[in-house]
């Protein structure tokens, strides 16, 4: 029941799957790293189940190679340069994101994306895509540990001047329940990039089928609360 929810003082997005279907653009500069690297290109959906670890764990496992490989660290330059020059050619904001981004401005409820992927490209794609100004404090790759671990969530919430307890954490992978879990907030999943059982064993506190369906809980909870 909504009216048994927690109310929120703060909502935290992961970033790609959640607000942003960016599939075609990391295949394509993962692709481009392959390429470059004598490698050929990989099915876009065997690149997207590679996703969600980070710039440097996907390049790792593009080219089937441990993290610490000499060859990983060369096409991870080549990868971010890539998707640098071309972040938002085909990246679309999903369904439902925008109405979950009025409800909180509505209810004056502060937002922040805690994303794996690398500051540079974060901001870039935020900005082609008009949402930036939702986003005041953003944790991306290259900030400090990865999702799931919490440093991320824990350093937002200071931000914001919320506690981690009074916020919610929404995402599609269970790197984004795990690393919310570990901090303390109330965690939404929502399918995405991430496979569906995946999310579900990773037990968020809610489970929503949509961003639509997170806007009508979000919508109803901040209307009885008030």
């Amino acid at each position: 029941m909504t009216s048994d929810l927690p109310a929120p003082r703060a909502l935290l997005f992961d970033l790609d799957g959640t607000l942003i279907d960016s599939r075609s653009d990391i295949a394509a500069a993962c692709n481009a790293a392959r390429v470059a690297h004598g490698r050929e290109p990989l099915a876009v959906e065997t690149i997207v189940s590679m996703v969600g670890d980070g710039a440097r764990a996907l390049v790792a496992r593009a080219f089937a190679a441990a993290e610490d490989d000499p060859l990983v660290e060369a096409a991870l330059a080549t990868f971010k340069a890539s998707y640098l020059a071309h972040p938002c050619v085909h990246t679309v904001v999903l369904p439902g994101v925008r109405d979950v981004l009025d409800v909180a401005r509505a209810a004056s409820l502060p937002c922040a994306v805690v994303t794996n992927k690398p500051r540079d490209v974060t901001l870039a794609v935020l900005a082609a895509l008009e949402i930036s100004p939702f986003f005041p404090v953003i944790w991306a790759g290259g900030d400090g540990p990865l999702k799931p671990a919490p440093d991320g969530v824990r350093n937002v919430v200071a931000r914001l001047g919320v506690s981690a307890s009074a916020a919610w954490m929404i995402g599609d992978g269970p790197q984004d329940i795990g690393a919310g879990k570990a901090a303390g907030c109330f965690t939404i999943g929502v399918p995405g990039i991430a496979e569906h059982e995946r999310l579900v064993a990773s037990d968020p506190d809610l489970l929503c089928e949509s961003l639509a369906e997170l806007a009508a809980v979000l919508r109803d909870l901040t209307e009885r609360r008030a």
